[in-house]
């Protein structure tokens, strides 16, 4: 069955997201993106591993992948078969290895063996779609990116701030949403929302009562509607 329909008051929306922010910050004050990394390669790297797997799961990995490979060019010349055993545990590890390498080998023919730092030029690299390139830009490069993961999409129905589900569609929704340059903007928000999600606003079962923000939250207030 489809999931309901949801009708968004976006001049509501807005004036909750400013009373609910501030409070999300001092819950979670170590709202940060999960993923270990110490250069922007690395977090690229990490956040391709990442899809259908856990970021505690990535960061075992990377502990070690990283001292083995340490620039784009280490991860073309190694074998397609090499890269795929180290990285066997993160799961549809013969994508992500084909993935790995197409971007690094495009970051040598088009960049200069360096991450770009624009949105338009992250989406040309093999694995990397708006999701990815918004944690790269907001934790490397200091531009503010709504990252619409699982979590993000969960708590942005259940809040009450959009009906999509669809991740750019949310993107876009969110952004007319949430205040880019106060509270720390979009990309602050994504990491609070998904500390959120994982502490408190559980997919199976969330804890409303414990809800630091659950006066503002449709769902805490009328679950059976959201």
């Amino acid at each position: 069955m489809a999931a309901k329909k949801i009708k968004i008051d976006k001049d509501d929306a807005r004036r909750r997201i400013l009373a609910f922010f501030p409070i999300l910050r001092k819950t979670y004050p170590e709202a940060k993106v999960s993923l270990d990394f110490n250069a922007p390669l690395e977090l690229m790297i990490a956040t391709i591993l990442a899809a259908q797997c856990t970021d505690a799961r990535v960061n075992i990995v990377t502990k070690d992948l990283f001292k083995k490979y340490r620039k784009p060019e280490d991860w073309v010349k190694v074998s397609r078969e090499e890269l795929e055993q180290d990285i066997r545990s993160t799961g549809f590890y013969r994508n992500k290895a084909a993935s790995i390498q197409k971007a690094c080998q495009t970051l040598i023919d088009n960049f200069g063996g360096k991450v770009p730092q624009t949105m338009e030029e992250l989406l040309t690299l093999n694995g990397v779609g708006r999701k990815t390139a918004n944690v790269i830009l907001g934790n490397c490069f200091g531009v503010q990116g709504i990252v619409c993961d699982t979590h993000m999409i969960r708590l942005s129905r259940r809040l009450g701030l959009s009906s999509n589900s669809d991740p750019v569609k949310l993107e876009f929704d969110l952004m007319d949403l949430v205040p880019k340059d106060k509270y720390g903007g979009w990309t602050l928000f994504s990491h609070c929302i998904v500390f959120h999600g994982r502490a408190c606003c559980k997919a199976r079962k969330p804890d409303c009562p414990a809800c630091p923000i659950a006066q503002y939250c449709p769902a805490a207030n009328q679950p059976k509607l959201w």
